[in-house]
């Protein structure tokens, strides 16, 4: 049986970027590779791929080849056939990975996929519990290696408790997912819990030279900088120290009535979030 997906009206409440999106078109540079009803794929370079879903606000996919496997970051709402686009791009076995579980990132995978890895903080989450397939857990600073090249797993905690970054150290990118919001960020979590995540992940795109990372909903200029994440540490301080106050946003989905927009962040969220 085929998982049953959420209305468009809650996939609109969980994408952060679907505000902001729609009606905009994608202007992502790059040669086409592959292409269906629901999703197009891009390159990013020689071995390193985008895909871009239809339904959610361009949900985003990314394609990372390695000497000896590949890893498909996301999966996209609906996309048919994924199995057999991913393989017409790359012959290499491929590992599925999820930034995290709404249904935007990971409703493809109940059919195409027999495994799913994910943070644990995000595995017993109401949108992956139709999987039919093996939920593997992901560890905190773990490294996927793909023969030659290889991704470091960072968990960043707040869009959802189990939200993960996956950064590319040799390339100098990442991939983000919603983390950060891809410009809109909805805080399900805390702002404490959103400013740790920032210092963390500033401090280690630090370290290993990480310049970007690609969000959930790439359009193709609006990659995560280091300066934006470290814009929403500050905001988030303004906004427990009570500098900054947000203004009710009565049409907010998942309880999150609260909006503020500053530094040239826009982030979503509920009172519980002031903690």
């Amino acid at each position: 049986m085929k998982q049953q997906l959420p209305t468009r009206r809650l996939f609109l409440a969980l994408c952060p970027a679907a505000l902001l999106a729609q009606g905009r078109g994608v202007q992502i540079e790059g040669k086409e590779v592959a292409r269906n009803d629901d999703v197009v794929f891009r390159q990013i370079d020689e071995h390193t791929w985008v895909g871009s879903g239809h339904l959610m606000a361009n949900e985003s996919l990314y394609l990372v080849e390695g000497e000896n496997r590949s890893v498909l970051i996301d999966a996209g709402t609906k996309i048919a056939d994924l199995d057999k686009i991913v393989a017409s791009i790359t012959k290499k076995p491929v590992m599925l990975v999820a930034t995290h579980a709404h249904p935007d990132h990971t409703g493809s995978a109940i059919n195409y996929f027999p495994e799913l890895y994910l943070n644990p903080g995000d595995a017993r989450s109401q949108f992956v519990a139709h999987y039919t397939g093996k939920l593997r857990e992901l560890k905190d600073g773990e490294r996927i290696d793909l023969g030659g090249r290889t991704l470091q797993v960072l968990f960043t905690p707040g869009h959802t408790p189990g939200s993960t970054t996956f950064l590319d150290p040799a390339a100098g990118y990442g991939f983000s997912g919603d983390s950060f919001g891809s410009g809109n960020l909805l805080l399900s979590g805390s702002f404490s819990t959103l400013i740790a995540t920032c210092e963390k992940t500033s401090a280690v795109m630090e370290k290993l030279g990480i310049k970007f990372l690609y969000p959930g909903h790439y359009m193709g200029r609006n990659p995560e900088t280091k300066q934006r994440i470290d814009d929403e540490a500050t905001l988030s301080k303004d906004i427990l120290s009570g500098k900054v106050k947000g203004e009710p946003n009565p049409r907010g989905m998942m309880g999150l009535n609260l909006i503020v927009t500053a530094y040239g962040v826009r982030i979503n969220y509920s009172e519980k979030g002031i903690q």
